[in-house]
């Protein structure tokens, strides 16, 4: 009997065993990372936050899963049905034994697929307000600091720096070199545009490259950048491709220029036009100057004319009679009405002399009047012999005691 199946030379694994072991081949052979192209099937997004799905062809199909957050880049990208290009890694999943992509990065198939992903993603970036004008900074009319998140080698940068020497050499210029385009380019560029923010001290940002294909261009359409734009604390100009191309960045962006050699146009103004627009503006405020000049220089003659023509002496003089014409009059007033009051009060009081009792007493008549009561006496029976009365004279009064009372007149 061969060896092989002799009980003390055999050598038996648990499941899990020879599961892990597969795991270790796939997870370190030469295809260990790879692309598969294939249809989504049995796509699913429970509430974890991960992905889960079938991607299939007409022959075979791999159970593929992509975590967060590489997830959180891809919605909307993804549903059942759709053609894609997945990019990962070949694992195996131990409690089934189930060998599957895990995944990190998908792009559409074709171009129709493409332009299908771009659609839904640019709606449901639009409605989050990432496109909003109110969110857009402007761009600094004379920047100190530009950065430039582009290739290293591509003729984008090339272009930037040839602009800007030519127009306004003494700026300084940043270069945060990243892929542009194939795997990993849109993570790069995402991250630089982060890395710019947190190092600080940069007035504007160039981001973008040259022209190229739908596919070629397409880093500059993956979420992960839009969202990095719009988080930019720094005003960035969106220079991708050719005029006729657009992109996410684009949209997203402070501003969009239609190649890279515009953005820089955009960035830096030409000396020689601020020079000359600067002595245009500096010709206008020394005309200015000197028109409100001679305007106060007049101003200032004609008041000095003024006080020349009345010197203040003149003028406190002029008060002086002013108040001296004014005591006359107010003198003259109330002297004039002193005799008319005085007037008026002697008038009246010799009305009240002749209606006064007393008039008529210095006429010879007296007032009689009982004592001591001094009740009004006005005819004889009202007192009798032995009553004392008090007669009131015009001078003076007497007492006199009654010895006859008599109610004939003797005369």
């Amino acid at each position: 009997m061969n060896e092989l199946f002799e009980p003390e030379t055999r050598q038996i694994y648990k499941v899990s065993e020879v599961t892990r072991i597969v795991k270790s081949v796939l997870e370190n052979t030469l295809i260990s990372t790879l692309w598969v192209e294939g249809e989504v099937s049995n796509f699913s997004q429970p509430s974890s936050g991960h992905l889960y799905f079938t991607l299939k062809d007409n022959k075979s199909q791999i159970k593929c899963a992509i975590f967060r957050p590489a997830a959180d880049r891809m919605r909307g990208m993804l549903e059942s049905g759709v053609s894609i290009v997945l990019y990962g890694k070949l694992s195996v999943y131990e409690p089934r034994g189930e060998y599957q992509i895990i995944g990190s990065r998908v792009e559409p198939l074709g171009l129709g697929a493409l332009q299908l992903a771009f659609e839904r993603l640019k709606k449901r970036l639009e409605a989050e307000g990432l496109f909003d004008q109110a969110h857009k900074k402007p761009i600094p009319l004379v920047p100190q600091r530009v950065g430039v998140i582009t290739s290293r080698t591509g003729a984008a940068v090339k272009d930037i720096l040839n602009v800007m020497g030519r127009r306004f050499s003494n700026i300084s210029v940043l270069i945060n070199p990243v892929l542009v385009q194939g795997a990993g380019s849109a993570e790069q560029i995402a991250a630089a545009i982060d890395t710019m923010n947190e190092l600080g001290g940069l007035d504007v940002l160039i981001v973008g490259r040259g022209g190229g294909s739908a596919e070629d261009l397409w880093a500059f359409n993956e979420e992960v950048v839009a969202r990095s734009i719009y988080a930019s604390e720094i005003p960035i100009i969106s220079a991708v491709g050719h005029e006729t191309d657009f992109t996410m960045a684009d949209f997203v962006a402070d501003r969009r220029a239609a190649t890279p050699s515009a953005a820089a146009e955009l960035v830096v103004a030409n000396k020689t036009d601020l020079a000359r627009n600067l002595e245009g503006l500096t010709s206008r405020l020394r005309n200015s100057m000197i028109n409100q000049t001679q305007l106060l220089d007049r101003r200032l003659e004609n008041v000095h004319n003024r006080l020349v023509s009345k010197s203040g002496l003149d003028r406190i003089r002029m008060f002086q009679q002013n108040i001296d014409d004014l005591l006359q009059r107010c003198s003259v007033n109330v002297q004039h009405s002193l005799e008319v009051r005085r007037e008026r009060f002697t008038k009246s009081v010799a009305e009240l002399n002749a209606l006064s009792p007393l008039a008529i007493l210095q006429r010879g008549y007296s007032v009689c009047l009982q004592y001591p009561s001094k009740k009004l006496v006005r005819n004889a029976n009202e007192v009798a012999a032995g009553d004392k009365v008090e007669v009131k004279l015009a001078n003076g009064e007497i007492i006199c005691e009654v010895e006859q009372a008599l109610t004939e007149f003797l005369f």
